[in-house]
């Protein structure tokens, strides 16, 4: 699952620190919607993997993985291209972002727990993208999350891995031109 191993009978941690790990996530979601780009990437660890694979509505007694690494993904980044993501998105040529759409990035459900490393936690949560454009386009995004946070050498919070589940299996939009 994208590095991400969650533990069934992880210990709690501490509430000061699942405070300061929800905080990270909201502020994330405040500079994604301010597109402040640069601050977001700041955020990533250098090993970052980013992955937003393809859904499938499947039925129950289909056994195939739901998730899988050779199936069609959105995303599979790691941060040279997160980074070349961004800096596309800032060009003026970048037809899709003139005008710029306008983000809504609300974060919930945070659940966090510890893992085999004292410096690293699984980060359960839910996103939900409103994206606006122009006067009348509104595109919706709902997922869960699994992430891997972890605190480098400075003492700083990174993300180090994101497992990202739309609950779309259809895209309606145009493109998609969001970080979720």
């Amino acid at each position: 699952m994208s590095g991400i191993e969650g533990n069934a009978g992880a210990a709690r941690v501490d509430r000061d620190l699942a405070f300061e790990i929800e905080q990270f996530l909201y502020r994330e979601a405040r500079l994604l919607d301010a597109e402040r780009y640069d601050e977001w990437l700041a955020m990533m660890a250098p090993d970052i993997h980013y992955w937003m694979p393809g859904i499938q509505a499947r039925y129950r007694a289909d056994r195939a993985d739901v998730l899988s690494r050779t199936r069609m993904a959105f995303f599979d980044d790691d941060l040279d291209y997160l980074t070349k993501r961004v800096d596309r998105a800032k060009q003026t040529t970048a037809w899709a972002e003139d005008p710029p759409t306008r983000h809504f990035h609300m974060v919930g459900n945070v659940e966090v727990e510890a893992t085999a490393l004292p410096n690293e936690w699984v980060v359960h949560s839910l996103v939900h993208n409103l994206r606006h454009r122009n006067e009348t386009e509104e595109q919706t995004l709902t997922a869960r999350r699994q992430d891997l946070v972890r605190r480098d050498g400075t003492g700083a919070l990174k993300l180090a891995r994101r497992l990202i589940r739309l609950q779309q299996t259809v895209l309606q939009a145009k493109n998609i031109n969001t970080f979720l």
